[in-house]
């Protein structure tokens, strides 16, 4: 059997191919988990549109929460909740989610999966703007998770800096948009609103921030991770 370059093949990699390692990585190191499979399909179920967090990026949220022992966190997007979940199992006893979500059938859904997933007591569903509830908020966060329109991506991001603590993380979804943001030729609504969020941030002095790109079953993206200053 003839030797194949990996460097040559990960050139030509689809979509598929990509999947297929985020479920073997998957396979190692995520159990398969019968409350999370139940949440997706019932989101598919209730016409969600399917563009939750993957797997492995939702283990990867979770252990972010961990990770700085956070106990209040925000989140800007709920869609039908699998990623609050994974949040808010990443909390101790005492913690707290708040997730802000435009759409009530969507807040509905969201709901009911947090209640399957034993989780109410600890997350609060807010349904409305995110941009007027977000101003409504006093609350002191340790991390905040954007995952919301890209068009409001700034709104988002400077809400989020009041509200985080010093030291407190801020990541926000989708940012590299199939590498689509770093190409001038491309241009819509949501790619600008990314550009625009990555011109406020360039020297702002109130965060450390940096991109990581990703691959996998969503395809080509990536996400900003930023440290209060």
């Amino acid at each position: 059997m003839a030797s194949v370059d990996p460097y040559q093949y990960w050139e030509s990699s689809t979509i598929a191919e990509w999947k297929r390692s985020d479920e073997y990585h998957n396979s190692f190191l995520i159990p398969e988990d019968k409350v999370l499979a139940g949440v997706r399909k019932n989101n598919v179920d209730k016409g969600l549109p399917d563009i939750a967090v993957s797997v492995a990026q939702g283990k990867l949220l979770h252990l972010y929460a961990r990770s700085i022992g956070a106990k209040r966190v925000l989140e800007v997007g709920t869609l039908g909740g699998y990623s609050t979940i994974w949040l808010a199992r990443g909390l101790p006893a005492d913690g707290k989610l708040i997730s802000l979500e435009l759409s009530s059938h969507h807040a509905e859904v969201a709901r009911e999966n947090v209640h399957t997933a034993g989780l109410s007591d600890k997350v609060e569903i807010i349904v409305g703007s995110a941009t007027e509830s977000l101003k409504s908020l006093a609350t002191t966060f340790d991390l905040v998770f954007i995952d919301a329109d890209k068009v409001e991506n700034v709104i988002y991001y400077n809400e989020a800096k009041r509200l985080v603590r010093k030291g407190g993380v801020i990541i926000i979804d989708n940012v590299v948009w199939g590498a689509s943001v770093a190409f001038p030729e491309f241009s819509d609504p949501a790619i600008e609103g990314i550009r625009s969020l990555l011109k406020a941030m360039k020297d702002d002095p109130d965060v450390d921030a940096t991109t990581i790109a990703t691959v996998g079953e969503r395809g080509l993206d990536g996400f900003i991770y930023a440290v209060r200053n």
